[in-house]
């Protein structure tokens, strides 16, 4: 079964053949490392994380190469050092460990390898240079900047003619460019800013030229999948294919881009301006990371995303209900199963996680029916093997409760004490004390099923 993937360049959702089954070339734009990042960052981090879980399955987690890059030189991080009085490495290594860790909270898979800008200054340079010489650059005032109108190429990924991508757009006008969406691809720095010698002058790189001499040293010419958030269309993804295939004889940078879609706020876009971001660091708090994770999972990633309260509550009723299955399975072997076709299918058209957040109910639903030994083991397998593929249920259910009872409210009583309490009491038939609790728990939302052996709960 072919995966079918949405191409922004080619505006269809067409079959996924890489250039070489052996070796599946993945890359992703990731974080600029300068201060925590907002849950509309990790959106693009969790969508493809699971896509490089289903090219593993499909084509052998050896054959596939997934770099994600870390944007350790940028003017935030330079602001950010300086306000400190520290040199940049001090605020990055700083936030890249947070980064990783609250990526790890959310079930996130280390990359193959996540390359730094200022680990590949010289490819930077080099790559600068090759654009000069071809003429597709220029000088100016001690910058370099790429010069669009000699890339004919120029705006058929973002579909849009070249006036129409500069209204609005963040794209910097100065004196010393020839046209207004030249962009820069080195600048210079002064003496307290972090510069490197070049044939340019002391200097640093412009972010976009950053990704293409990455992409080009770590994975080729030519890569299989670039993918990022909507918002890096235009400039950075087209700013990217122009100077990649100058310094390439046109050969395309990518045969596959894909874009997420944006998150809100439920009536508004999350932004800093309107003081509604919402920071992974801080969500973790409150929210275990698989919670968060499902959340993101829960819209197609093409579509927009509403982050609200309610849409958290709802993961976390959903997930408890689901490790609740797995917490009454906790001593069948799982049998050595596959994900269900059904939810393959999603998952291989276009990613479609809604669809197979569907079929994943119905096998637990399977699972709650099951009353044959046989049958309990074959729907533990398949839980199991689905989960590798979303990134969910990695944690033993017991400690998903233990974890889950006080991720929201540290006031609150100790969930699995109130339920065990109700059990003794029902089993020395103390029915006012057992009716007494049953109506604590019903005031904390907690729904409990009793069995021979003990109850067990969930949240409604």
């Amino acid at each position: 079964m072919p995966i079918a993937l949405y191409d922004t360049r080619t505006r269809q959702k067409r079959d996924f053949r890489p250039a070489n089954e052996q070796e599946v070339t993945m890359y992703l734009c990731g974080p600029t490392v300068y201060s925590y990042a907002h849950i509309g960052n990790f959106r693009p981090a969790v969508i493809f994380d699971v896509l490089f879980r289903l090219l593993r399955d499909k084509y052998g987690s050896d054959h596939v190469v997934y770099a994600r890059n870390i944007t350790d030189i940028d003017d935030k991080i330079n602001a950010a050092a300086a306000a400190k009085g520290v040199d940049i490495s001090v605020i990055t290594d700083e936030f890249t460990k947070i980064y990783r860790d609250d990526s790890a909270a959310l079930g996130i898979l280390p990359p193959s390898m996540e390359p730094t800008a200022t680990g590949h200054i010289p490819e930077m340079i080099d790559m600068i240079s090759r654009l000069l010489a071809n003429g597709n650059a220029y000088q100016a005032e001690g910058h370099v900047l790429f010069a669009v109108d000699s890339f004919e190429g120029y705006g058929k990924l973002s579909g849009r003619n070249l006036e129409d991508m500069l209204a609005g757009a963040r794209v910097e006008v100065a004196s010393y460019k020839r046209n207004p969406a030249d962009f820069v691809l080195w600048k210079p720095s002064s003496e307290t800013q972090p510069g490197w010698d070049s044939p340019f002058g002391r200097g640093r790189p412009g972010w976009h030229t950053e990704c293409s001499a990455m992409i080009e040293a770590k994975l080729g010419t030519t890569i299989d999948i670039h993918a990022g958030g909507q918002d890096l269309i235009f400039p950075h993804h087209e700013n990217e294919i122009a100077q990649s295939m100058c310094v390439h004889d046109n050969v395309p940078l990518a045969r596959f881009w894909l874009h997420n879609g944006f998150l809100d706020m439920g009536e508004e876009k999350m932004s800093k301006s309107l003081g509604n971001v919402k920071l992974v660091h801080d969500l973790l708090n409150d929210w275990q990371g698989e919670v968060l994770r499902f959340a993101l999972l829960s819209a197609h990633y093409r579509a927009p995303l509403s982050w609200t309260e309610e849409l958290l509550s709802r993961s976390r009723t959903v997930l408890g209900r689901f490790y609740g299955t797995l917490r009454r399975l906790a001593d069948v072997e799982a049998a050595d199963e596959s994900a269900p076709a059904g939810l393959i299918a999603a998952l291989h058209d276009d990613l479609n996680t809604p669809q197979a957040m569907a079929k994943l109910s119905t096998l637990f639903k399977q699972a709650n029916q099951a009353t044959d030994l046989a049958d309990k083991q074959k729907f533990k397998g398949q839980i199991l093997a689905s989960g590798k593929l979303l990134g969910l249920f990695a944690q033993d259910p017991e400690s998903w409760f233990q974890d889950d009872a006080g991720s929201n409210n540290e006031d609150e009583p100790d969930i699995d004490a109130l339920v065990k309490a109700r059990f003794e009491a029902r089993q020395a038939k103390d029915w006012a004390k057992a009716d007494q609790l049953r109506d604590q728990l019903n005031e904390l939302k907690i729904i409990v099923e009793d069995g021979p052996d003990g109850s067990i709960w969930r949240r409604s």
